[in-house]
């Protein structure tokens, strides 16, 4: 039935079908160990015409061609070989040799060109097929985590973000990602959204990472590294292939809970030339709960968190509470009080779902792979969590991508559109503030408060603050009850946030590369050319950004070139120089340039070593420049030169509306540390720039007559100029209050990290795989040069990881096993600052091919310790996964 739907799509194009006329059959078999290799690749080369081995490592191939044509056999971690048939029913045997090591696979991203992992220039961390079905983590995306150099921040059980080389956030907008080429980040706030609208497990081919600035060749934001995803072609993998996979989650708060994670693949070449696919992934699970009640005071970055609760502290702040900045100074006699807030797990549900469908239909003109036309989509929705400047609920969010692709072996141009709507999303801070006004407005509720503690309430012990406040909350919606659901769904449906919490957005993203490789025109060099546009069109009706009038456009473009040349005997020199400029509409243009080494030494190339140079820049995001809200306590507020006219609103003591000029917090402000009598130096935003400098070495250590270990060792050393910050600035407002307001501008600190990975793998015991790697990361700057700025490294200082497992330990039987230990270190951010203690995890799987019926088992678990955790301060604590899985015919 699917294949017949996924004709009827391409009809219009073709009528061609083909009609077998040679059959080839055939086993292929491991070189060394003589096992048979189940799920190998077979096709004609340069066309689409294939199938694979099943799991008895035997094939039938029926094509329409006449022989004499050749065949490729190939298979992840394994050296391609190719077999010339010259008559039908011909027979065939095929050995594959396995590559010697991990640093034999290809990589593209480095250079935007094919080359061996050893050979790259640059730090390049890679996790292809073969490695995610034996990842012991829940997902692939989860087992990025065990690549050196990487972390990753579980925001939600469904949104977690990747990093690498420190300055972490849960907008990690220095950080980059692209699935299929697409920019795969919010277009409104400018950060990678995970595996939100990425690929389902089972259409995942490779995943290439590369640490550290790459704006050479890829543009703004690849700044602190970029993540390359790419999906499995519906020519070259046909069939349908199903995941099933459950378990629970558990957590002290959050008990025991079940999740469902069902992925489907449906791929068909229907000839030479037309080929579709398509896959359906659905999530669904109870989140981890976010109950840390720990005191701070608001507004204060830095401050240290405490132990204390609405009883004990009168100007209360808790971590996962919401409400209770809305606070003030009753006189000497009573001093600050906050108002009583709602917890975070009274105010949003728990429950998560993640939807996911892709789609491509792909055309060969030619009938092989000269030249091929691909229209791709993809579609995300669900609910999910995410922890920014403030907790928001991400509830049923709808994220598209749609491109059109055209690309052949030198050159490549596609262009794609990123649509995103919040849908029922909302602010749970505003949530519990307007909650809180709905029975009670700010201003009587304090009155109310002020009079019980001085003794004007019959009945009200006076000078008792816990009685004063049982008095102003004598009112209060208590959570749970009809009449706070009520009032919690009017607020959170409410899109005006001086008295709702819905956040609405409907941003878009239009962006375009082209890229040609001369190598077939120019023979002294391999040169390369490229470019890209992009338009951003924000939309947020005046939510998030000041586009209450209308929806705000702006443009940036970039090109580049890349010149790549091979020196001494047998190429073993390779030298690469790159260059771009790039223009935002708002700010001067940029140059990036880089310059690369890579030497390979010994017999067969195996030494390598290299060292590079470049730089990275990083425009302003979104909210940088076009921000516009009371986020309570302050008012954040966009420096681009058309947002300074513009206006932002919040509410007076009174609950009347009042507003701030944005021109005023930029222009006419005043410090913090002097109560508004010393005016404040405010520059407008501007990118932020990183000159890096690396050196590596990669290659085979011989430890005995068939024992080698591979080791891949990296150092660099990062300057940072002009780094983009937030301060803090007062900014008199409508009715002549002094506003705290946040603005977005450049530091002067002097601000550097260095640090260094180093990887260690061997085979040992006949086939085990044993893996060690360490990282060091370290920062540091003159805090004197701007004492109110904080960098927000967010990285700790040491990781050590390690993975032991064999693929094959008996018959159709392997495991696998990761530990993973990391220091404690300090977490910065508008949300809250808090230490993130030392952690040891243990994740672990087994798993069991079935050949009768082509499924592989798995039983696997993750943080086997249950020890919980904290990725950053205000997300809930990650409790342990268990999960088991069912993978049919993949």
């Amino acid at each position: 039935m699917i294949k017949k739907i996924l004709l009827l799509v391409c009809i219009a194009f073709s009528s061609t079908v083909m009609v077998a006329q040679t059959t080839v059959t055939g086993t292929v078999k491991d070189a060394l160990t003589g096992d048979l290799l189940p799920g190998a690749n077979i096709k004609i080369s340069r066309k689409a015409v294939g199938t694979t081995t099943d799991f008895d490592g035997e094939f039938v191939l029926k094509v329409s061609d006449k022989p004499p044509f050749t065949i490729e056999i190939s298979m992840i971690g394994f050296k391609t070989e190719e077999v010339e048939i010259t008559k039908n029913n011909q027979k065939v045997d095929v050995t594959l040799t396995e590559n010697e090591t991990s640093l034999d696979e290809i990589v593209i991203s480095a250079s935007r060109t094919p080359e061996r992992i050893m050979e790259s220039p640059v730090t390049v961390e890679r996790m292809d097929a073969r490695a995610i079905k034996n990842t012991s983590a829940p997902s692939f995306y989860d087992g990025l985590e065990n690549l050196k150099g990487v972390d990753v921040n579980t925001n939600s059980l469904t949104f977690k973000s990747v990093n690498t080389r420190g300055f972490a956030t849960f907008a990690n907008t220095r950080f980059m990602q692209l699935v299929d080429g697409m920019d795969n980040s919010s277009p409104a706030l400018n950060f990678a959204i995970g595996n939100l609208l990425g690929m389902s497990e089972l259409d995942v081919n490779t995943v290439e990472l590369l640490p550290g600035a790459s704006s050479a060749l890829y543009g703004a934001n690849a700044f602190n590294g970029i993540m390359f995803m790419t999906s499995r072609s519906p020519f070259n993998d046909q069939g349908i292939s199903v995941s099933l996979k459950g378990g629970i989650t558990s957590q002290n708060a959050g008990g025991n809970n079940e999740f469902t994670d069902f992925n489907i693949r449906m791929a068909y070449a229907f000839s030479n030339k037309f080929a579709a696919k398509a896959t359906l992934s659905v999530l669904n699970g109870t989140d981890w709960f976010a109950t840390d009640y720990r005191n701070t005071t608001a507004g204060v970055r830095g401050a240290v968190l405490s132990a204390g609760d609405r009883n004990t502290v009168n100007d209360y702040n808790g971590v996962n509470v919401y409400g209770d900045v809305a606070a003030t100074n009753l006189g000497p006699a009573i001093g600050r009080v906050s108002r009583t807030g709602y917890n975070e797990r009274d105010l949003m549900d728990y429950g998560v779902e993640s939807v996911k469908f892709g789609g491509s239909l792909n055309y060969r003109p030619f009938g092989d792979d000269r030249l091929e036309i691909i229209w791709n989509s993809k579609i995300g929705t669900g609910t999910t969590q995410y922890l920014g400047g403030q907790k928001y609920s991400i509830k049923n969010f709808f994220l598209q991508q749609h491109k059109l692709e055209v690309k052949a072996k030198n050159f490549f141009v596609r262009g794609y559109v990123t649509s995103e709507d919040a849908g029922d999303s909302y602010n749970t801070l505003f949530a519990a503030l307007n909650v809180n006004r709905a029975w009670s407005s700010d201003q009587n509720w304090f009155t109310e408060y002020a009079g019980a503690y001085l003794g004007a309430v019959p009945g009200v012990q006076a000078s008792n603050h816990i009685a004063a406040r049982a008095f102003a909350d004598r009112n209060r919606l208590i959570p749970g009850t009809p009449a706070f659901e009520q009032a919690l769904d009017k607020v959170t449906s409410d899109p005006d946030l001086l008295t709702g919490a819905k956040f609405r957005d409907q941003t878009k993203l239009y962006h375009s590369d082209i890229n040609y490789n001369f190598q077939d025109i120019i023979d002294f060099a391999e040169v390369q050319v490229g470019g890209s546009y992009r338009r951003y069109s924000l939309n947020s009706f005046g939510n998030i950004f000041t586009d209450a009038d209308g929806p705000i456009d702006y443009d940036e473009y970039g090109v580049y070139t890349q010149v790549q040349k091979n020196f001494l005997e047998e190429d073993r020199l390779k030298v690469t120089t790159s260059l771009r400029y790039d223009k935002a509409q708002n700010f001067d243009g940029n140059f990036s340039p880089r310059v690369s080494l890579a030497y390979a030494a010994g017999e067969n190339k195996n030494q390598n070593f290299r060292a590079s140079f470049q730089t990275g820049f990083r425009n302003p995001t979104t909210q940088d420049q076009y921000i516009g809200l009371d986020v309570g306590n302050a008012i954040l507020v966009g420096s681009a030169p058309d947002n300074l006219d513009k206006s932002v609103q919040y509410l007076d003591s009174n609950g009347g509306t009042q507003s701030i000029s944005i021109r005023d917090a930029y222009e006419n402000s005043f410090t913090i540390e002097s109560g508004g009598a010393v005016a404040a130096d405010v520059d407008l935003v501007k990118p932020e720039k990183v000159t890096a400098f690396e050196v590596g070495y990669r290659g085979l250590v011989n430890t005995g007559e068939e024992s080698r270990i591979t080791v891949d060792l990296s150092v660099y050393y990062n300057l940072y100029e002009d780094f983009i910050a937030n301060k803090n600035v007062l900014v008199r407002g409508t009715d002549n209050t002094l506003k705290v307001a946040q603005v977005y501008t450049n530091t002067n600190a002097d601000i550097n990290s260095y640090g260094a990975t180093l990887g260690l793998n061997t085979k040992i015991l006949n086939g085990f795989d044993l893996g060690l790697n360490y990282t060091y990361a370290k920062f540091d700057f003159d805090q004197a040069s701007d004492p109110g700025f904080e960098a927000g490294f967010n990285t700790p200082e040491h990781k050590v990881k390690l993975q032991f497992g064999h693929t094959n330990l008996f018959k159709n039987f392997g495991f696998n096993f990761n530990a993973r230990w990391q220091d404690e270190f300090l977490w910065e951010s508008t949300f809250v600052d808090a230490m993130i203690g030392d952690r040891l995890v243990l994740d672990a799987q087994i798993n069991y091919a079935l050949p009768s019926i082509k499924s592989i088992f798995k039983i696997g678990g993750a943080n086997l310790t249950g020890q919980e955790y904290l990725s950053a301060p205000g997300v809930g604590a990650i409790g342990s996964q268990y999960y088991l899985s069912w993978t049919i015919n993949n």
